[in-house]
């Protein structure tokens, strides 16, 4: 079934059963977006959720425990990001072996405390459970800039133009530094590792894009063309790429050559902002942000959810990897 088949049943069985009618009332976006936002006394209200399992998603040979606390946060405020929202309050659930020092959970905290401060968050509080391996789960709340409008995955419109925040492919190609032990100059490696432990969530991008009246966005978590994929199916459409127009810093083409392009299409976990809106629009936007705005293509009005790559000669480019999914066998 994968991972998006699953999420897609659990929402028909949540959708089914009913539930307590007054909160559905005030329910404004379930199951199938960064976050979900139900309508408080005085503004959109969002929490979202997500886990780091040792093995899966961090090996403790290659991260340290502060990256993994500053990571850990990072993830959840980039999906408060990806709604345009204001963070406001954390929680911290640990599983952990019985065996693990009290220096690495201090650490841990640390790497958070270091990422909350400055993004006005405040940790409220959480669990800490023993467990065979170690597991991370944050859930961050927050609430809309504009009482009745927030980033969605279901706006996209046929003519509107394709654009990414800052660089792609840049946390994939830490992971390879990692996996495969790269031995690379201390400049470049640092960079890489921290593109994929340390990510930091577009929030003021994210507010940027609401304010400029922005309708559809994703953070790109899952890579980019299945996140784009996630906006094309929620808005009925489909997109075209141009894939010499993706933004590659220079130290992942230099290191990466050929191969960079697939980072950056599938590799996942850059945690950049991908939306859509008018020329027009994106033009005001990268005049007024701290960082790179690139256009890289175009919704469509194709068969909702086809992905066309095409490179600079107008002809299809073909990739054999589409992004993660947690239950498909790469």
């Amino acid at each position: 079934m994968g991972e998006f088949g699953l999420i897609e049943l659990l929402e028909k069985m949540v959708a089914a059963s009913g539930g307590n009618q007054a909160a559905w009332q005030q329910l404004v976006i379930g199951i199938g977006d960064d976050a979900a936002a139900w309508q408080g006394d005085g503004a959109l209200q969002l929490a979202t959720t997500d886990s780091l399992i040792q093995d899966v998603h961090f090996s403790l040979d290659t991260a340290t425990w502060y990256e993994l606390g500053w990571k850990a946060l990072a993830i959840s405020l980039s999906d408060i990001a990806a709604m345009g929202g204001v963070p406001q309050y954390a929680l911290v659930t640990l599983a952990l072996p019985p065996d693990t020092e009290v220096e690495d959970i201090t650490a841990l905290f640390q790497g958070m405390l270091e990422l909350a401060q400055p993004s006005g968050v405040a940790i409220a509080g959480g669990d800490i459970v023993r467990s065979s391996l170690t597991m991370i789960t944050t859930m961050v709340t927050g609430s809309a800039t504009d009482r009745g409008h927030v980033l969605t995955r279901s706006a996209a419109k046929p003519g509107d133009k394709i654009a990414v925040t800052g660089f792609l492919g840049t946390a994939a190609a830490g992971l390879k530094l990692l996996r495969e032990k790269l031995d690379l100059a201390p400049e470049a490696a640092a960079y890489l590792r921290r593109a994929f432990l340390q990510p930091e969530p577009r929030l003021a991008e994210g507010q940027l894009l609401v304010s400029h009246g922005v309708k559809a966005a994703i953070d790109i978590s899952d890579g980019l063309i299945a996140d784009l994929t996630h906006i094309c199916q929620a808005s009925h459409a489909g997109a075209r790429i141009e894939v010499d127009r993706l933004p590659i810093a220079p130290a992942v083409k230099d290191i990466f050559g050929d191969n960079s392009l697939k980072l950056a299409l599938s590799g996942g976990e850059d945690y950049e902002l991908l939306f859509t809106a008018s020329a027009g629009i994106i033009e005001k936007v990268a005049r007024a942000a701290s960082c790179p705005i690139t256009i890289i293509g175009e919704i469509t009005a194709e068969e909702t959810g086809k992905i066309d790559l095409i490179n600079k000669e107008g002809k299809s480019f073909h990739l054999n990897s589409g992004g993660w999914d947690h239950f498909v066998t790469k």
